[in-house]
């Protein structure tokens, strides 16, 4: 997160030293770690909420794609079986009216 190496450190803490004394600096480490973590915490919770919040989207998305394809198609596979059946059945009526009428005129 922040690019602080170890000598950074030793001479922030010498500085925080000096300026606040040692009877202030655990006080004041105290309330930076807090200040940090809330801070943290705080972010972990938007990201959190952002991630549901997309999640949702992509939901309501495909929710919206399925109710359109149903809207257009609601039983694709009905559909397909329901056109089979009836090239099936034409084909079966066929020949037999064919038979028929072939039948009536030879009488």
């Amino acid at each position: 997160m922040f690019d602080i190496g170890f000598w950074e450190l030793v001479l922030i803490s010498v500085i925080a030293l000096v300026v606040l004394g040692p009877e202030r600096l655990p006080h004041a480490i105290r309330s930076i770690a807090r200040m940090v973590a809330s801070v943290k915490k705080i972010a972990n919770s938007v990201q959190h909420e952002l991630s549901q919040e997309l999640q949702i989207q992509e939901l309501k998305d495909k929710h919206r794609q399925a109710e359109q394809t149903k809207v257009n198609e609601p039983f694709p596979e009905l559909h397909q079986s329901h056109q089979s059946v009836d090239t099936t059945t034409r084909d079966v009526e066929q020949p037999s009216t064919h038979d028929d009428r072939a039948e009536k005129q030879s009488k």
